[in-house]
């Protein structure tokens, strides 16, 4: 069986998670979390180093579903959903529980080393952080994400949501090592400016120079080195955007971009703040993507980096050329990718793919209900929740508050937003169309054919396992075990490789189809 559908199957079987979430992240069974602190003080101690901005820990032992674990480091976590929680007065404040914080390997099962528990900030209804994560899963590398109950100290502060952490075995597991340069991009707002820098505040990815020390407040380094690293690929990306796809996986950040502007989720790159993402180096020397941080993802965030807070109207109809039709020079990894035709178009397709994957057949609200369903009683529960119960189900449908913000309901967002996109010129452009893709090894060579109408240009992209694809122009001449010339079927052989892997676009003069649709994310393999 071809792994791709393969794969597929796998996927379908098991509800759409891979077998190896079938554990700490497995949505079907929420985690009991119970963190024991023997320190007396060890809130007084824990607020003291967030507000220092420091990540020193304290050491606990932890238990998940009755397993105990002994000295772990426990610290808060967060930004807004700390300092504005802890304002508040509520108890129910984010942990990050290192689990190797002095017992060298020490792991939860499936390997994992680092608990993030998020506290459901900005989210009436539950849903964005899990829901999100879900969505992006299918098309880029994403954490996973579900629901724990967690205790301090046997008290039950209330239901939480538990996401993957963006560590070495995330790394090792998405993009095949983890020896690479990690950074996380999220600024420190209240750092001091740097002398002699150009003015900068967020994580934009622009060139700030050669000193490295202009790039210290805007970004986390997470590896031991690669501050040189991230100042070559930001001259690269601004000054030298021809070499681009030498230091970036294109198509990877495609996918996010495309991913953060349908669900309008502006607490990314896309909006004011312009944070909340990973960039990681591999082995091979491009940086890839990583989304992060989706509790304010569909529309609970309202701020696009144009200067005021957005209306619902304006959330729902959110451009999908954001930043790009102004030139903003503020958001060159959209800008200049955009600026490549070919790259705009499959831009688009990945925004149709996801549309009709999960909003115009209403996928997205089906998952929503179950989920709902499933933590309702978990919900009720929680009497440390940081809004009252009647919008958890209220903000599915509509604007609920939180606290004195407006969080737009994620159907009342995504319904006007799905007809906005769907008959948005950009989307009913009319694309070629691929079919009847297949590939027949022979005389040490792989000849990879399909049937394609209505593109003026077709390419395939191969590689062996976990390099770089490689671009070729795939042609109907009949030179390629492709039929006759001019039939519609379109060929190109590849000197036989060992695992390789292929995926095709075709184009016209306006739009781009992919095949698989999922592509680069999902691809064909040869056997």
């Amino acid at each position: 069986m071809n792994k791709y559908f393969y794969y597929l199957f796998i996927l379908s079987f098991f509800g759409g998670f891979p077998l190896y979430s079938q554990d700490l992240y497995d949505l079907t069974n929420i985690k009991d979390i119970k963190i024991t602190i023997d320190d007396p003080i060890w809130d007084k101690k824990l607020n003291a180093y967030k507000k220092q901005g420091l990540e020193k820990r304290i050491v606990g032992k932890i238990s998940i579903d009755g397993v105990q674990y002994d000295s772990v480091g426990i610290r808060y976590k967060g930004n807004s959903s700390f300092f504005n929680t802890k304002k508040s007065g509520s108890t129910k404040l984010p942990f990050n529980v290192k689990m190797n914080h002095l017992v060298k390997g020490q792991s939860l099962p499936g390997g994992y080393k680092t608990l993030k528990l998020s506290n459901v900030f900005r989210d009436p209804s539950y849903l964005r952080e899990v829901l999100s994560y879900e969505i992006a899963g299918n098309y880029m590398a994403a954490p996973r994400a579900n629901y724990a109950r967690v205790y301090v100290n046997n008290e039950y502060l209330g239901l939480y949501n538990s996401t993957e952490s963006v560590d070495d075995k995330f790394l090792k597991e998405n993009f095949g090592d983890n020896k690479g340069v990690l950074f996380k991009c999220d600024p420190a707002w209240k750092a001091t400016s740097v002398a002699d820098c150009p003015n900068n505040e967020k994580a934009t990815l622009k060139y700030l120079g050669a000193n490295v020390e202009c790039y210290k407040n805007s970004y986390e380094l997470k590896s031991k080195k690669g501050w040189d690293e991230l100042v070559a690929f930001t001259n690269t990306l601004n000054n030298k955007p021809q070499d681009v796809e030498k230091i970036l996986n294109v198509d990877a950040t495609l996918w996010m971009l495309a991913f953060d502007n349908i669900l309008v989720n502006l607490d990314s790159y896309l909006g004011r703040l312009c944070h909340n993402y990973y960039m990681y180096q591999d082995t091979m020397g491009r940086f890839n993507p990583v989304v992060w941080d989706m509790n304010m993802s569909f529309g609970g965030f309202r701020f696009d980096g144009t200067g005021k807070s957005l209306s619902d109207t304006e959330l729902q109809r959110l451009s999908p050329l954001l930043h790009f039709k102004t030139k903003n020079a503020d958001r060159p990894l959209l800008v200049q990718l955009l600026n490549t035709p070919l790259y705009r178009k499959i831009y688009i397709a990945h925004i149709r793919t996801i549309l009709n994957d999960y909003f115009v057949n209403g996928k997205y609200k089906e998952r929503a209900k179950a989920i709902q369903k499933s933590i309702d009683r978990y919900v009720k529960e929680d009497k440390n929740k940081l809004y009252a119960y009647e919008g958890f189900p209220q903000n599915l449908e509509k604007t609920t508050l939180a606290g004195t913000s407006k969080i737009i309901g994620l159907t009342e967002l995504m319904e006007a937003r799905t007809t906005y996109l769907k008959n948005h010129p950009l989307i009913t452009r009319t694309a070629p169309t691929i079919s009847e893709v297949k590939h027949t090894v022979l005389d040490s060579a792989i000849h990879v054919t399909a049937k394609i109408k209505d593109a003026t240009d077709v390419y395939l992209f191969y590689r062996n396992t976990n390099n770089i694809f490689q671009q070729a122009t795939m042609t109907d001449t009949g030179a390629h075990m492709d039929g006759v010339e001019a039939d519609g079927v379109f060929g190109f052989t590849i000197k036989e490789l060992p695992n390789t892997e292929y995926y095709i676009v075709a184009e016209n003069k306006d739009a781009a189809m992919l095949s698989p649709k999922e592509a680069a994310f999902k691809f064909y393999s040869v056997e």
